[in-house]
């Protein structure tokens, strides 16, 4: 996975970045930052603003799909998804270019999304299931201070509603194309992450979010790193990352239950049969909503 011409790859800061010795460690410092932080302004609970992002492998990089095919890779992206459109009318997702978006993202056409997941176990998951003798990285990043820097209308958007994430069609009441998207932002991009739509039970599941930078050309990496109040990195070593994987086994977080159906039993039981060394080539699993297209 290279970097594309323009310098849109990258890794984060590792300053940033915490190594854990145990998955007591790792459990106690995702508590930290994602435990419950008052009530909320509407009244009830307040539920964790926190999403995550695991890695099973360096480098750990955060590259969506469209970044990593690389050269000028900006430029194929309106015809990406104008020609997905026209072949895959009959599974007409929703009207706004955000649910085609999604729609794409999930069955592995390239776009500039990015996936995560409010469940640090569904993230370990796909963190661990794959590569066990190398070090794999959870990364959690605050969505709620993350929209704060958001530009003035969609902020009115979110503020609005009451929420903490878009959805699509809140999306798109402001940027109903990419171009107008992008032309919300100022001196620097923003980060925006939405909810997609339920399009099949993986999604449900998985408690799947996307991230859409307003400039194409921009990776998560270099955002995160211009931002480092907004997130957190753990590096997981291989003995810990045994621990995690046994863990998440004992308590069902499995491919049978996180990719629901025949595709997510063959996965669970090749990777339960499979001797240690063919894990390292299945392939790496990164992202929570990819359902193994990263």
């Amino acid at each position: 996975m290279g970097s594309s011409a323009n310098g849109a790859g990258g890794e984060i800061e590792e300053g940033r970045i915490v190594t854990v010795s145990s998955w007591r460690e790792l459990d106690d410092a995702i508590s930290e930052v994602s435990g419950p932080r008052g009530p909320h302004p509407r009244g009830g609970p307040s539920h964790s603003a926190v999403v995550f992002r695991g890695r099973s492998r360096p480098p750990h990089s955060h590259l969506s799909g469209l970044a990593r095919l690389a050269g000028e890779y900006q430029a194929v992206e309106r015809h990406l998804i104008r020609n997905f459109r026209k072949y895959a009318h009959r599974q007409a997702p929703g009207p706004t270019i955000w649910d085609w978006l999604a729609l794409g993202q999930h069955h592995g056409l390239p776009t500039r999304l990015v996936d995560w997941t409010f469940s640090p176990l569904v993230a370990l998951h796909f963190a661990t299931a794959t590569w066990p003798r190398d070090e794999a990285m959870l990364i959690g990043l605050d969505c709620e201070a993350v929209h704060r820097l958001l530009p003035g209308p969609l902020r009115e958007v979110l503020d609005l509603e009451g929420a903490v994430l878009f959805t699509t069609e809140m999306l798109a009441r402001r940027a109903p194309d990419l171009d107008s998207f992008g032309k919300l932002a100022g001196a620097e991009p923003f980060l925006a992450l939405f909810e997609p739509p339920s399009l099949d039970e993986r999604i449900v599941t998985q408690s799947s979010v996307l991230s859409a930078l307003s400039d194409v050309t921009w990776s998560v990496e270099r955002w995160l790193n211009a931002h480092p109040g907004l997130w957190w990195a753990w590096r997981i070593p291989p003995e810990v990352k045994a621990e995690v994987r046994e863990r998440l086994d004992q308590a069902g977080i499995t491919e049978r239950a996180l990719l629901p159906g025949l595709d997510g039993l063959a996965a669970w039981l090749r990777r339960y049969y499979s001797p240690e060394a063919c894990l390292d080539h299945q392939g790496d699993e990164c992202a929570p909503g990819n359902t193994g297209n990263a």
